[in-house]
């Protein structure tokens, strides 16, 4: 263990999970509980949120940084991926120093063997980004599976930016009768509604001001599926990114929120929502919006 002192303030940080777990069978009494807060770290305000969040909640917030590799199929965007680590302890320090941080090394997380388990969500891994980035969902899986086993946290909380992955880790915890429950918290977004994302730290200022485009086009698409159908929107999109060369539109989907499978004829029992990602100067980013 760690003890980072900031401003007079002492934070307990862990960078492997011996101690860590010790640490918090020394702490769990009786009915207390435990948040969890899982990050790749370069935190923003969204990342901020769901530790308050978890902080108002639970006994005790576990948050853990860890830039996983496994969920990564672009070594490119793995090795570009902000590392913050001491501004992300001074953040956390100023929001509660009672935060416990979990700052594990790839070694520690998966004992020299860096491969992913292979799991089955039932379909849901196979759209949108699963489809984008063959084995994502995977990764995802291996590794929120294995923080849950080392934290046993009672509630853990995830950004609705990422509803793919929001409900994937619902389906693992229902597959694998885990004791834990999945909280989606809003997505939180910079002043022109960019949804907040570290990999925003990686966009020039103009690129910046240039990617308020995405939400935008999602605001418009919300109000245009109310009078057309979803193919009717989605090409509508697709021109509208033609005419804006500074971005690449990867995908943009409306889908059942269930199942995430596209939406081919409306039903007025269900409910939609509309997934894009884009690239702009090889920065891959990504939004959602509620349809309904």
């Amino acid at each position: 263990m760690f003890a980072f002192n900031f401003n007079n303030t002492t934070m307990h940080i862990f960078y492997g999970k011996a101690p860590l777990i010790t640490f918090l069978k020394s702490i769990k009494i009786g009915d207390s509980t435990i948040g969890f807060v899982p990050t790749m770290g370069a935190l923003h305000q969204g990342h901020l949120a769901l530790m308050k969040k978890s902080l108002q909640e639970n006994d005790y917030t576990v948050v853990s940084i860890f830039v996983n590799p496994t969920q990564f199929n672009n070594p490119e965007d793995l090795a570009k991926y902000p590392r913050t680590i001491e501004e992300d302890i001074k953040k956390m320090t100023a929001l509660n120093p009672e935060i416990i941080l979990y700052a594990p090394t790839v070694e520690d997380i998966y004992e020299g063997q860096t491969v992913s388990q292979s799991f089955d969500f039932d379909g849901l891994e196979n759209q949108m980004e699963g489809k984008f980035r063959p084995g994502h969902f995977n990764g995802v899986g291996t590794i929120v599976k294995r923080l849950f086993e080392i934290i046993e946290p009672t509630n853990a909380y995830f950004g609705e930016k990422d509803f793919q992955q929001l409900q994937i880790v619902k389906k693992m915890v229902s597959k694998n009768n885990l004791n834990v429950t999945i909280i989606g918290c809003p997505i939180f977004r910079e002043a022109n509604n960019l949804a907040m994302s570290s990999r925003n730290e990686r966009l020039s200022i103009q690129e910046r001001s240039e990617a308020a485009i995405i939400y935008q086009t999602l605001t418009a698409a919300k109000e245009k599926f109310k009078t057309n159908s979803a193919q009717w929107v989605t090409e509508w999109v697709r021109k509208s990114f033609e005419k804006n060369p500074s971005f690449s539109l990867e995908y943009f989907v409306i889908a059942d929120e269930a199942t995430l499978l596209p939406c081919f004829k409306k039903n007025k029992n269900k409910k939609y929502r509309a997934f894009i990602a884009v690239f702009i100067n090889n920065i891959r980013l990504i939004d959602t919006i509620s349809l309904n």
